[in-house]
């Protein structure tokens, strides 16, 4: 027998982008925002776009629209966007990332981030509402927030990017000022969003279907995940805590947001923030006295953040229901972590609100607050100022709780005034963007565990607020032996930025979850839930504040097989630990912490108040097919000569098969038998 080769038809046409991202389409409770492709893909001849000028051709004088448009991603600017916007001539965008990171900043996020979510509004501090005072991100376009009826597609891959220049360079080139010759290099992107208009819209069609339907189709979900938490002191999770027991609150966002679909490195957005969080749990646990401080500590990873505080007004919710394990009432003080990676002369900058300090008790225990975090940070590389009693909050979570009750709090942040981060809420807010840099040569697991500058900055924090943790829970004793570790800062920033899938990240993991090590770290919230990112927070934060147990699996992961394990108090996780050094099987072990996941969904999708103004309302459309591909397109001419030719057979074909039916008798008689003739 011999061998077989195939080759499939659609392989020689089409060259498939496979490492894209696009650009889809949000909603709220009053627009839309994105982009999206017709149902069948918009098609269009390629034209390269390296600088302004080069726009001309696409908008007036190219002879084959629509085109598709590669745009160098340093023109991947609002006013370059509007123009494409407003014109047919443009059937989609294709982005090159730009290298370096564009040095005038890029930041497609509103310039107010969150405006009318937080606490700041014509009731409460109207000086402050709507950035009134201060506008947070200056560099902000909005570009996130604008509906695009077009597919906008972000080309990750160089060699890709490379792939389709020599594509152009080959077919679409103009000649001597006039148009190339067919055949042209195309492209055709497929991003069909299924939900219009709203999220009022798209979920009353949803629950319709879902009411009337066998087979409901449905339009969009909500995005959601869970929080994070975990505290000092065990806690009853299914119970309530004692209203006279005081807890000190801290919390950080774990997620963040691009122009494109789950491309949201959040380096100094969210990155540096948890990390440091999570570093100050782990220092704090190790104090010696920590299960005996007078106060409690909660350690807080909100996830949603970024769409108008989904996390934290949901959490603030459940506590007003008693729907979770602390009311606000047990809330002694509050502190955020925000962005704090990109400090000027080692300054971190201590935002409290000016409206709620007019209460003389509140001001009592601000001041309070900020003095121990002052004084916490003697020794240790890091001075700490007020920002001013005159300076509102910054977008925070704290804003969320703020609304519900007047709370002594503080926001750490390493700027003043305006966002440091030139790249808020983009694809560019990288490892690059927070100074980690690495020596040349170094394997994989060596990049883990060396220590940047910015490991070191970061700890440093973690120090200063961990210490500070101490003495506003109480404790007496010097605070000198409580010190963040750079080493683990370290391989946090490794994991989260760079490589998801190290040798740490598989140690601490449940067996069942190792498939969510990805290559490249992402923490967009999205709508299946939990995300990588808030799987990795709850496991990080186990293996820094938990403690192993002698537990087989079976009584690990099964309370009636360990009875007074108080399973109420703890969260038994059964993880695969770290390789056996003498084999490649791994050394798996029970971890036994306080970390619990709560729900991370906004309050208007329980209350099915879809067009709330009070709390989030983002919703994620559903979609079909999203792909990308290239080839060469013939003349319109030619397309249609082609079509006529067809159809000129086909018609010719089935005459030939009538006449050859209505004469078969005679085509296809069969003769006579010679001899049959004779008697």
């Amino acid at each position: 027998s011999g061998s077989c080769h195939g080759n499939s038809v659609e392989r020689k046409i089409y060259i498939p982008l496979n490492r894209t991202a696009p650009c889809v389409r949000l909603l709220n409770a009053t627009h839309q925002i994105g982009c999206q492709s017709s149902i069948s893909g918009d098609t269009g001849v390629i034209h390269v776009v390296e600088k302004e000028e080069d726009l001309g051709w696409v908008l007036a004088d190219g002879p084959h629209p629509p085109y598709m448009i590669l745009l160098d991603g340093n023109l991947f600017t609002r006013s370059v966007l509007l123009q494409l916007k407003g014109t047919s001539r443009v059937s989609g965008l294709a982005v090159a990332v730009a290298k370096p990171s564009p040095p005038q900043g890029f930041s497609p996020g509103l310039k107010c981030p969150n405006d009318g979510f937080g606490v700041y509004s014509k009731d409460y501090g109207p000086q402050f509402a709507h950035c009134n005072t201060t506008v947070w991100n200056p560099l902000g376009s909005g570009l996130s927030y604008e509906d695009f009826d077009f597919p906008i597609f972000l080309l990750e891959d160089t060699n890709e990017t490379q792939v389709i220049k020599q594509c152009y360079q080959a077919h679409n080139v103009p000649r001597d000022g006039s148009g190339p010759e067919y055949p042209l290099c195309a492209m055709q992107l497929f991003s069909h969003m299924h939900a219009v208009t709203s999220t009022v819209t798209c979920m009353r069609r949803s629950s319709l279907q879902s009411t009337f339907s066998i087979n409901p189709e449905i339009v969009c979900d909500p995005l959601l995940d869970y929080n994070v938490w975990s505290t000092l002191q065990p806690i009853n999770s299914s119970g309530k805590v004692d209203p006279d027991k005081e807890v000190i609150m801290v919390a950080t966002r774990i997620d963040s947001h691009s122009f494109f679909w789950n491309v949201a490195p959040g380096a100094e957005g969210a990155v540096s923030s948890f990390v440091t969080h999570l570093a100050t749990a782990q220092a704090l646990h190790r104090a010696p006295d920590a299960q005996r401080l007078p106060r409690n500590v909660m350690f807080t990873f909100f996830q949603g953040e970024t769409f108008d505080y989904i996390g934290s007004s949901r959490m603030v919710y459940d506590m007003e229901q008693e729907k979770f394990p602390l009311r606000l009432e047990n809330i002694y003080s509050f502190v955020e972590l925000n962005q704090v990676a990109l400090r000027n002369d080692s300054i971190l900058w201590m935002h409290t609100d000016p409206v709620s300090r007019m209460n003389e008790s509140v001001e009592a225990q601000v001041r309070n607050l900020l003095d121990t975090l002052r004084r916490s940070s003697a020794g240790a590389g890091v001075t700490l100022q007020e920002a001013g009693f005159s300076q509102p909050l910054p977008p925070s979570s704290f804003q969320r709780f703020l609304r519900a009750r007047h709370i002594p709090g503080v926001v750490l942040t390493d700027h003043r005034t305006a966002f440091h981060n030139r790249y808020f809420q983009s694809m560019y807010d990288t490892p690059e963007n927070i100074g980690m840099q690495y020596p040349e040569g170094l394997s994989p697991e060596e990049t883990l565990e060396y220590v940047t500058d910015t490991a070191k900055a970061l700890a440093g924090v973690a120090t200063v607020l961990a210490r500070a943790l101490y003495g506003l829970a109480g404790g007496a004793n010097s605070t000198s032996a409580i010190q963040a570790d750079p080493k683990t800062v370290t391989r946090m920033l490794y994991g989260f930025l760079i490589k998801m899938n190290n040798s740490w990240f598989q140690s601490i993991i449940k067996p069942d979850l190792k498939g969510i090590l990805g290559d490249v770290p992402q923490h967009y919230v999205a709508v299946s839930s939990p995300v990588n990112t808030t799987y990795l927070v709850q496991f990080v934060l186990a293996n820094l504040t938990g403690s192993v147990v002698n537990l087989s699996k079976e009584e690990c992961q099964n309370s009636e097989k360990s009875p007074g394990s108080d399973r109420e108090l703890y969260d038994f996780s059964w993880v695969q630990g770290s390789l056996d050094p003498n084999s490649s099987s791994r050394i798996p072990l029970c971890v036994r912490s306080t970390v619990r996941l709560s729900k991370a969904l906004s309050p208007a999708f329980e209350l099915r108040q879809w067009g709330s103004r009070e709390y989030s309302t983002w919703t994620e459309s559903r979609w079909k097919d999203i792909r990308a591909r290239i080839f060469l397109v013939a003349s319109r001419e030619l397309e249609i000569l082609t079509l006529v030719l067809g159809i000129a057979i086909l018609i010719l074909s089935l005459l030939t098969t009538y006449f050859i039916n209505a004469k078969a008798d005679v085509l296809f008689s069969i003769p006579r038998d010679p001899g049959a003739l004779g008697y």
